[in-house]
């Protein structure tokens, strides 16, 4: 039987940015964490550590783009931290919406709320057996589109367009929430960054559902679009002098390592 090889497909040649920039460029910070045999991702944890953990209260970090992960932090002992991938965030909304409405998204969460849940569509979904997965482990749109969602439920065309996107929303924060009470059942506060942070009625039902503050990693000093960003140029600062930017227990990796490549300009 051929011998499976973990790999990671980084796009853009940091060579060329190098090249046309006329500095040093730091990039490709997976594939050293996957070397030892680790997920590489999520990668932010330890920057959400350093920004966001609180001695005394045990709080998350959500970061939802097209993938949503979590970021537990039971207090401020970076060996304590702990993250992964919990499923599907903005990305199955999404390609939804840009299916049956031709838009690239659903702006404000206003289309979803029109509709209503559909208890069998996300029962199908979640019996998805990623979702009760241990960690370390990590997912991406590969796994979870609409061909997924299809999949395990069936052909989604048969119900009301409106209805499909608000069950989509409801996945996002069953998974999410069904993950903080299995890993930390005693978060108090859920910080939440990424683009999703900007979907009115996701956040809303996050409230609604969280027994604890909701809040945007705005409220503590890091507006919710700039946290990824800043995670990679603080991971690049860690790679020019020499750190290890990963949390192994975060990624599973069995050795911390210096991540990414440095190229010239």
């Amino acid at each position: 039987e051929p011998r499976r090889i973990a790999s990671s497909l980084q796009l853009g040649d940091p060579n060329r940015l190098a090249a046309r920039l006329g500095c040093p460029v730091v990039a490709d910070f997976r594939r050293a964490d996957i070397a030892r045999g680790g997920q590489g991702a999520p990668l932010v944890c330890a920057l959400h550590q350093a920004l966001f953990a609180k001695a005394g209260e045990p709080r998350a970090v959500l970061n939802l783009g097209g993938i949503a992960n979590l970021t537990l932090l039971p207090d401020a002992d970076p060996a304590r931290v702990r993250g992964f991938d919990t499923g599907p965030a903005n990305g199955l909304m999404d390609e939804w919406c840009q299916r049956t409405r031709g838009q690239p998204f659903d702006r404000d969460g206003a289309w979803a709320a029109q509709g209503r849940v559909l208890p069998e569509l996300l029962a199908a979904w979640l019996a998805e057996p990623y979702f009760t997965a241990p960690a370390p482990k990590s997912t991406g749109r590969g796994q979870f589109n609409l061909a997924w969602a299809g999949a395990r439920a069936g052909d989604l065309e048969r119900f009301p367009a409106a209805d499909v996107q608000r069950s989509l929303l409801e996945l996002t924060v069953q998974s999410v929430l069904d993950a903080l009470r299995r890993e930390q059942p005693d978060t108090r506060r859920l910080l939440v960054c990424g683009g999703g942070a900007r979907n009115v009625r996701l956040m809303a039902r996050l409230a609604e559902a969280f027994a604890g503050p909701v809040e945007t990693t705005g409220a503590h000093g890091l507006d919710p679009a700039w946290v990824e960003a800043t995670a990679f140029a603080w991971l690049a600062l860690a790679r020019l002098d020499g750190r290890s930017g990963a949390l192994t227990g975060v990624t599973g990796a069995r050795a911390a390592a210096v991540l990414g490549g440095l190229y010239a300009g």
